[in-house]
């Protein structure tokens, strides 16, 4: 989520007990770990809606709060980690994820659950900003395409963990916050012991000031990917906060194992395309992306309207590899096209952008299920999703056609 630069002088602070090779493995896992916290509410929320009889709007608000305080900690102190070390910065991550989920552990209402989302995603934008840097310093060229695989993996491991264990284990919403809180604390204590990998230096409260701007050379670009960009985002968004609910709408089906495996699904299959299609130019991806997201959110929405759970899961799938690849290949578009001095401020555009598009249209979709009902609404969700889709891969074509021809 972050794009600092490995120097010499960061792997010169590399030494210790705890090699390279652990501590990028450590990254790895904390990485995987935090973003799998963020998804185990997900199959919880239709359990949450049982007992307390939340509305749709407000199960998107909780979710919303997650998403904007994950924003404002990824403009705030999201490069913090360049000026005081990474190994603070992921230990403050991990102890306010620690927070996050003892309030989740202790909730007894609709406000708990908004404080506990915020305090998550405040935690979480603290950390995988320092935790993606560290795996960028001890992995190499590995690095990025790590940084790109490990959240969609951890999401999937939540989504699962936190289904199963809400089906089949005692205290359905608390026992996955008790195993998740324990293996943050673990963690947190198994940073005390790691090397730094970064030299500290001055500027960290300057940092703290979010600069957001698109260098001259980006904007065609990321207008370019900007219409697939949100629609990505707002597919996960949907599927984050009010998957579980239509499922049970459109199905009868009440396990939150189901709405779990209906999570992860998504979740891997955009971690197998990136993985698959991790070499292609970008263009190409976007292009692949921008057609899988059309076909697999038109084969969802055939689901929900025959109530076939099978043909749901079948589009997630396909939608899958067009959600992950496609935000894979937004960044790659346009990151390159940024100076180094440019990447910060262009990353944070890059971020507000996409932030906004995961958890606004899911709160107006939460507005509008009351009045429409959650299967219309989620019709014209995923129709404004489709067409989203479609003005990118014209404007991805147009400008592969326009290369040709200049070339």
């Amino acid at each position: 989520m972050s794009s600092p630069v490995t120097s010499s002088t960061a792997r010169e602070t590399s030494t210790g007990t705890f090699s390279r090779a652990t501590m990028g493995r450590f990254g790895i896992v904390a990485l995987g770990t935090i973003l799998g916290g963020s998804s185990a509410p997900t199959p919880l929320y239709r359990l949450y809606q049982e007992h307390w009889g939340l509305s749709h709007v407000l199960l998107t608000t909780i979710f919303a709060a997650y998403a904007l305080s994950l924003l404002v900690a990824l403009l705030t102190i999201g490069s913090l980690s360049d000026y005081i070390g990474r190994r603070p910065a992921i230990l403050g991550g991990l102890l306010l994820s620690a927070v996050a989920m003892a309030l989740f552990f202790l909730a007894d209402s609709p406000l708990w659950l908004i404080g506990a989302r915020a305090m998550q995603g405040l935690a979480t934008g603290a950390a995988i900003s320092a935790l993606s840097a560290l795996i960028l310093d001890t992995q190499g060229a590995r690095g990025a395409l790590i940084n790109s695989v490990a959240p969609f993996i951890g999401m999937t491991i939540g989504a699962l963990g936190s289904s199963a264990l809400a089906a089949y284990a005692p205290a359905p919403t608390q026992l996955v916050y008790a195993v998740f809180l324990v293996a943050f604390l673990a963690l947190a204590i198994l940073i005390v012991w790691m090397p730094e990998t970064t030299a500290r230096r001055p500027g960290a409260l300057a940092s703290l000031w979010p600069q957001i701007a698109v260098p001259p050379q980006a904007k065609r670009a990321l207008l370019m990917v900007t219409p697939v960009n949100v629609a990505v985002w707002a597919l996960g968004g949907f599927y984050l906060s009010l998957m579980p609910s239509l499922l049970r709408e459109a199905t009868g089906m009440t396990s939150p194992f189901i709405g779990g495996i209906v999570v992860a699904t998504l979740t891997l299959s955009g971690a197998a395309g990136v993985w698959l299609w991790r070499d292609w130019h970008s263009k190409r991806i976007l292009i692949t992306a921008a057609s899988f997201l059309i076909v697999g959110v038109v084969v969802t929405l055939s689901g929900v309207f025959t109530h076939q759970v099978w043909v749901l899961m079948i589009g997630t799938v396909i939608a899958g590899f067009g959600f992950g690849p496609g935000f894979f290949g937004s960044a790659r578009t346009i990151l390159p096209l940024a100076e180094p001095g440019e990447r910060a401020a262009l990353l944070s555009a890059f971020f507000v952008q996409s932030y906004l598009a995961f958890s606004l249209p899911a709160i107006v979709v939460g507005f509008f299920a009351p009045h429409l009902g959650l299967a219309l609404a989620t019709d014209i969700y995923g129709a404004a999703i489709i067409v989203l889709a479609f003005i990118s891969l014209v404007a991805t074509l147009i400008s592969v056609s326009r290369a040709r021809v200049a070339g």
